[in-house]
C-alpha cells in the first residue's frame, strides 16, 4: 500500500480550491451527489443494453449517513458502476488532467475568486478538502470481484489498497474538519440537497438518528431511533411542464449539467410531439467554456433515451459551432441499445439535431431584440456563430442575421441588417476591412476614401473573418467586399480619378520597374487621400493576413506565393516629385520606401529591414 503522488500541480490546485475559489463550502455535497448520479446512469444503461448485466439486481439509489452526535464523519454511497484500481488512479489520482496549467494560469488577480471556472477542469471532487481533513473512497466496479480503497488528506498524495465491499458501487467517507462539522446535521444536508440536487433522477436517502421522547414530566426519557428519509424529488426535471418549474430549479439543474456556478444566460426548454417525440432542455452559459477552442473540447449535451442516460461524450448531438450549449436531449424514438457508431448515422437523432439547431438560432434571434443582453452573448459567442457560416449552409441565412461586427461609423456591435439600412442610395456593396488587430485596421490608409465619402466600413479583426466572410456569400443579394482587395476601389472611381490615373502613368512605370517582382502590379489609387500609398491583394489572391494565419496553422504550403499590389496616391507630394526626378537611385529608393511603409502600415514584417533603413537614411540625408 505504497503512497503515490498526485499527477499535475496538485499542491497549487488544492490550496487554490480551499482558500480562493469555493466561497460556499456546502458545494462539496453537490459534487459528490453529481458523481454518484453519473455512476448510476452508466450502470442503468448497461443493465438495459449489455447481456452481462441484464440479470444484475439493481435498485439505483444514493445514501447519505451523518453523525449528528459527534459531527466527525459524513458518508455518501451509491450502487452505481463503481471503479477499479485503474479508474481510481485516472479519476482521483489525476487532478484536472491536461487542463491544470491552463486553469492555474487563467486565475490571476480577481479571477481567483471566480468559482465559475472550477467545473470546467474536472476538479469538483476535490472540493471535499474544504470540509474534510481526509477522505476514504471504497469502491467495486460492476462485474468485477475485487474492491479497492483510495485514501488521501489532499496534501501528501494518496494510497490505494485492496478492500471489501458488498456489491458494486462507491462509498465516500469524509473525516470532517471544523468547517465540515457545521454542515453535518440533517437540516443542513436536507437544505443543501434540495437546493442543488433536488432534480437528480435517483432517490437520495438521508440516514440519521431521530430523537424520540417517551413518558411525561420527570419520567420523560429520550432515545435515538434510526431514521431514513428521501430528501429529493427524484424526477427528471426536463420531463416536467415548464409552468411547474421555477427559475431557481432551472438554474440548479443548469449548474449540475454544466459545472457552472452562476445562472445561465439563456434557457430553452422544448417538448416535441407527433412524428418525433423528444424533449430538450438546453442552456447557454454566461461565460464561454474555457475549452471552446480546443480540438478535444468536452461536449455539453447529454443524450437520454426514455430517461435512460446514453452518453455525454458525443460531439454529434449539436453542430460544432454550438459546442458551448449545455443541457440534455431525451428521445422517445431511439432504441436503448443504440451504439456510438449508430448514433452518428441515426436519422432520428439527425432530425432532432436539425430541429434543435433551428430552435436555438431562433431563440438567439429573439435575444437580439434585447441589445444589452445580446451584446453580452456576442462578446462570448460571436466567433463560433461565424464558424457556422461556412459549416452550416442550411442555416446560413439565419446566422447572417445573428453575427455582429465593429464599424467605422458606429459604436459597439452592428448587424448586417443595420448596415444595410444605413447604406447610401448609390452604394453597391457592404464594405469591410479584415485583419489581425482592430486598432491597426482603424488606422489603415485603405479607409481614407470611404471616410471622405461617408461610407461605413465593417471592421473585422477576428482571425477567421478572412476565411468565413468570402465563403458566406452575399447578404440579401448585396455583395460583401473586402476593401483590401484591388477590385473594391472600382466602385469609388469617377471621371476625375480616371484623369489622374492617366496623368500618373509615367510614375507608375518608374515604380514598377524599380520594384520588379516584389509586387504583382503598381496602380494609381482612387481610395487614398492623405497617405502616399497602400498595398492590396488581387481579387483572387489570399491576403497577407490570410497567409500568416495559414502559416500559424502549418498550412502555408497550401497557398501559392503571391505578391501585393502597390497603389499610389496621384495627389501626394512624394508621388508628384517622383514624376519630376530622373535620378535612378532616388527613384529606386522612393519606390522601395513606399512599398516598405505600406507593408508596415498593414502590420506586415519587412523581408529586409536593413535595406529599408538604408534607403530611408539616404533619402533623408539627401533632403537635408
Amino acid at each position: 500500500m505504497a503512497k503515490q503522488k498526485f499527477k499535475t500541480e496538485v499542491d497549487q490546485l488544492l490550496n487554490l480550491l480551499i482558500h480562493s475559489l469555493y466561497s460556499h463550502p456546502e458545494i462539496f455535497l453537490r459534487e459528490l451527489i453529481s458523481n454518484s448520479s453519473d455512476a448510476l446512469d452508466k450502470l442503468k444503461y448497461l443493465t438495459l443494453t449489455d447481456e452481462k448485466f441484464k440479470d444484475l439486481k439493481f435498485d439505483p439509489q444514493i445514501d447519505i449517513e451523518i453523525d449528528e452526535t459527534n459531527h466527525k464523519t459524513l458518508t455518501l454511497r451509491d450502487n452505481g458502476i463503481g471503479m477499479n484500481k485503474e479508474d481510481l488512479v485516472d479519476s482521483l489520482g489525476t487532478i484536472a488532467r491536461s487542463g491544470t496549467k491552463n486553469f492555474l494560469s487563467s486565475l490571476s488577480g480577481d479571477a481567483k475568486k471566480d468559482s465559475n471556472l472550477i467545473g470546467q477542469f474536472g476538479v469538483g471532487f476535490y472540493s471535499i478538502f474544504m470540509v474534510a481533513d481526509s477522505v476514504e473512497v471504497i469502491t467495486k466496479k460492476a462485474g468485477e470481484d475485487q474492491a479497492w480503497s483510495w485514501s488521501s488528506d489532499g496534501k501528501n498524495g494518496f494510497t490505494i489498497a485492496e478492500a471489501e465491499r458488498d456489491g458494486q458501487g462507491t462509498t465516500v467517507i469524509l473525516q470532517l474538519n471544523d468547517q465540515g462539522r457545521e454542515l453535518d446535521s440533517q437540516w443542513e444536508v436536507k437544505n443543501i440537497t434540495k437546493k442543488y440536487s433536488n432534480h437528480i433522477a435517483f432517490p437520495i436517502f438521508l440516514h440519521y438518528e431521530k430523537t424520540e421522547w417517551e413518558g411525561e414530566g420527570d419520567d420523560r426519557t429520550s432515545k435515538q431511533v434510526p431514521t431514513t428519509e428521501q430528501i429529493n424529488s427524484a424526477s427528471a426535471l426536463w420531463r416536467r411542464n415548464k409552468s411547474d418549474i421555477s427559475d431557481e430549479e432551472y438554474t440548479e439543474f443548469y449548474k449540475s449539467v454544466s459545472d457552472a456556478w452562476d445562472e445561465p444566460l439563456m434557457t430553452v426548454h422544448t417538448k416535441a410531439e407527433g412524428t418525433m417525440e423528444y424533449t430538450t432542455l438546453l442552456f447557454v452559459p454566461k461565460t464561454a467554456p474555457m475549452d471552446m477552442y480546443q480540438a478535444d473540447y468536452k461536449p455539453g449535451v447529454k443524450l437520454y433515451v426514455k430517461r435512460v442516460f446514453i452518453t455525454d461524450d458525443d460531439k454529434e448531438l449539436m453542430p460544432t459551432y454550438l459546442r458551448f450549449v449545455k443541457g440534455v436531449i431525451d428521445s422517445e424514438d431511439l432504441p436503448l441499445n443504440v451504439s456510438r457508431e449508430l448514433l452518428q448515422k441515426n436519422k432520428v437523432l439527425a432530425n432532432i439535431k436539425t430541429a434543435s439547431t433551428k430552435k436555438m438560432l431562433a431563440e438567439f434571434k429573439k435575444l437580439s431584440e434585447e441589445k444589452e443582453k445580446y451584446d453580452e452573448f456576442i462578446a462570448q459567442y460571436n466567433r463560433p456563430l461565424k464558424e457556422g457560416l461556412y459549416s452550416d449552409f442550411a442555416n446560413k441565412e439565419a446566422l447572417m442575421e445573428l453575427v455582429r461586427f465593429k464599424s467605422t461609423t458606429e459604436e459597439g456591435w452592428v448587424s448586417l441588417a443595420e448596415y444595410k439600412e444605413r447604406m447610401k442610395e448609390d452604394q453597391k456593396a457592404i464594405y469591410y476591412i479584415a485583419g489581425e488587430k482592430e486598432e491597426q485596421l482603424r488606422k489603415s490608409p485603405l479607409l481614407e476614401a470611404y471616410e471622405k465619402k461617408g461610407i461605413e466600413v465593417l471592421v473585422m479583426a477576428d482571425e477567421i473573418d478572412e476565411i468565413v466572410i468570402p465563403m458566406a456569400g452575399p447578404y440579401q443579394e448585396i455583395e460583401l467586399k473586402a476593401i483590401n482587395k484591388s477590385n473594391a476601389a472600382d466602385d469609388l472611381k469617377d471621371e476625375e480619378d480616371e484623369k489622374k490615373e492617366k496623368a500618373v502613368e509615367p510614375v507608375v512605370k518608374k515604380i514598377k520597374k524599380a520594384l520588379g517582382d516584389a509586387v504583382k502590379d503598381v496602380k494609381a489609387s482612387s481610395r487614398l487621400h492623405e497617405s502616399p500609398c497602400c498595398i492590396v491583394a488581387d481579387e483572387d489572391d489570399p491576403s497577407a493576413q490570410m497567409r500568416q494565419m495559414m502559416a500559424a496553422m502549418g498550412q502555408a504550403g497550401n497557398l501559392p506565393e503571391v505578391q501585393p499590389i502597390l497603389e499610389i496616391n496621384p495627389d501626394h507630394e512624394m508621388v508628384k516629385k517622383l514624376a519630376d526626378t530622373k535620378d535612378k537611385q532616388v527613384i529606386e529608393d522612393v519606390s522601395w520606401v513606399l512599398l516598405g511603409q505600406a507593408m508596415l502600415l498593414e502590420g506586415h514584417e519587412l523581408k529586409d529591414p536593413s535595406d529599408f533603413a538604408k534607403r530611408m537614411n539616404r533619402l533623408v540625408g539627401g533632403a537635408l
